[in-house]
This record gives structure tokens, sequence and C-alpha cells, in this order.
């Protein structure tokens, strides 16, 4: 292959997790990493060390920060792609994240481990070198997640299991390829919306809940939320978006006081749809609440958050949001 320039930015988790006495820890740092990896032929690698955390400690501003990362390492037309070493718990949030910040025809790589960098079995450095030959190859593929020899989009992509190799898919889709025996397979092109003004590192973070129904719940936890200073508000709902009609009526007085609502459900798969009444998605729409299509609860908060960054006005928000969860198409 011809030479390619790759930045890798390491944040953490379990692909840089060692034992720490009684359970592992990220520690390494991003060229012990690396070194665990064999880099692809004709790949020359920079690492940027951002910070070194278990991803379920992740807050907005270390995910800002990397979104600030990549935009800098793209900022130099000598790279030719970025790969991001994430935590596994919450790689799917600031995957979406920097999809929707991404207008750059060289490909953003996130990727991880299921198991520590210095396991016998581990899968760090293959998934690893799979990201890095994915980055170096995949142009105009947008922001990508390549586990397990499988190359996904961001949008969608969810943590499927929490230990297995095989952790990462689509529950509504398919992946875009699969990496191996040296080689990315094409990948099709996905449609984009356009990007989202890159918010200013130093902002600081609205509150974006979420709160699941179940069998007798009511809106405690919502108004509590609210109470709480909550901008913005993810009902994870039951079927195809459904809940009772007390949630329509406090998602009403959310959305009546300037608060965003997303309703998403807690359905493995398929599409929040406006099917039901008496607390349903229909009444959730009516009420002002946004149907977020196959986003899934952690992508869904993501997608609330950068419709708030991006936008003042609540009605302006409002449509925005319902134009990031859009799915985009894909062609060959």
């Amino acid at each position: 292959m011809e030479h390619a320039n790759v930045v890798v930015v390491s944040t953490g988790g379990t692909i840089a997790s060692r034992w720490q006495g009684s359970g592992w820890a990220a520690e390494a740092d991003g060229e012990s990493v690396l070194a665990a990896a064999a880099v692809p032929d004709g790949v020359c690698v920079r690492v940027v060390d951002l910070f070194t955390v278990n991803s379920p400690r992740l807050t907005t501003s270390h995910q800002l920060a990397v979104v600030h990362a990549v935009h800098q390492a793209l900022a130099d037309p000598d790279v030719d792609g970025v790969v991001v070493t994430h935590g596994t718990d919450t790689l799917e949030e600031t995957a979406l994240l920097l999809d929707l910040h991404h207008d750059d025809p060289r490909p953003v790589v996130l990727t991880g481990a299921q198991r520590p960098l210095d396991a016998a079995d581990g899968d760090a450095a293959g998934n690893l070198h799979d990201a890095l030959l994915t980055a170096a190859r995949a142009r105009g593929a947008g922001v990508l997640v390549v586990f397990d020899g499988l190359v996904h989009a961001a949008r969608g992509t969810v943590k499927m299991h929490t230990v297995a190799a095989d952790a990462f898919a689509d529950p509504s889709g398919a992946p875009l390829g699969k990496v191996g025996f040296g080689a990315v397979s094409r990948l099709p092109r996905i449609d984009r919306h356009p990007a989202l003004p890159l918010p200013p590192l130093d902002v600081t973070a609205p509150r974006v809940d979420m709160v699941m129904h179940h069998c007798d719940a009511d809106p405690l936890l919502l108004e509590a939320s609210l109470a709480a200073g909550a901008q913005g508000l993810v009902l994870v709902a039951t079927g195809a978006g459904n809940a009772t009609p007390a949630f329509t009526e406090a998602v009403a007085r959310a959305v009546d006081a300037g608060v965003l609502v997303a309703v998403t459900t807690r359905v493995l798969a398929g599409p929040v749809t406006p099917l039901y009444t008496g607390g349903g998605a229909v009444d959730l729409a009516a009420a002002g609440a946004v149907l977020t299509g196959t986003l899934r609860a952690g992508q869904a908060r993501i997608a609330v958050l950068a419709a708030l960054l991006a936008e003042a006005d609540p009605r302006r928000r409002t449509e925005l949001l319902r134009t990031i969860v859009q799915a985009p198409g894909r062609r060959g």
C-alpha cells in the first residue's frame, strides 16, 4: 500500500488496562498500547496521549477534548486518518459525537478491547492493527467503529455484549465491511448531514438525563431531573416508544419549560414509531418530544447534547434534533 500517516488519539479503556491488585484499570499510555500491535506496512503512526481513564468515568469535557484532538490532527494536511483508542463502555457515545462534528473525507476510526492489554489471549493488538489499516484506506467513509474484524458506521452502533470479543454491532443494520488478510473490504458511502459547529473546549455542558419507563413507572425521576436543572431529557420507553399518560403530561410540561426531550426505546432493535396513543409515541410526539428512530439510549442522549450545544433557541434546536436523528442513506 502507499505510505499513509495516521494519528492515534489514546484515551484509556480496557485496551490500556493493567492489573491493579483487585481488578483492571486504564494505566498504559498510547505508546505502550501501540507497542502491543503490529503496525500495517506503509503506515506511519504518531500518538497523542490525551488522557488515560476508564470510559465509564468520561464526562462531556473528556468527549469534547476527543473531538478537538481529532480536529487538530486533521488540521495537518499530511495526516491521512485518525484512530481513537477508547474504552468500550461509552465508545458508542463518543463515536456519535465525533460523527456529528465530522466534515472531512479522511476517516476517523474508534477501537478498543474487551481484554486487558497484557492478557495472553488479548484482542487489543488485532483491533488496533485493523483500525490503523482502516484509517489508512477508508477515505470518504466517515466516522467508523472497527472491532473484531468488522467495520461499523458510528451511528447506530452499540455495545452488544459485556465481555465477548465481538462486542459491537448495529442491532438495526448490517456492518459496513470487514478487515482481514491485510485488506479492508470496499465500504459503502453514507450520505451525511452537515457537520455541527465545533463547541468551544471550555463550554459548560448542559445537563442531559435519561429516564427509563417500566411497569409501575411514574414521572417522579423525570420531574427530579427537571428539578436538578436538566436542559435535555431522554425517555427510554417501552416497545415502539410507549409510556403512560402521566409521562405524556410530564413531557409536555418539560417541553413548555424549554427542555429538549427525546424518546428512544429499551427494545434492542427497530425504530421508535408513532403507533399507539394512551401515552404511546403518538402522544409523546404530540407533546413535543422528538422520536429518535434507531438511535438507542446512549446515542440519543448524545444527539440531544449536541443539539443543545449547537443551538440556543428552543424551537430551532428541536428542529435540529429532528434532523440529527434522521438516519442518512448508504450508497454502494
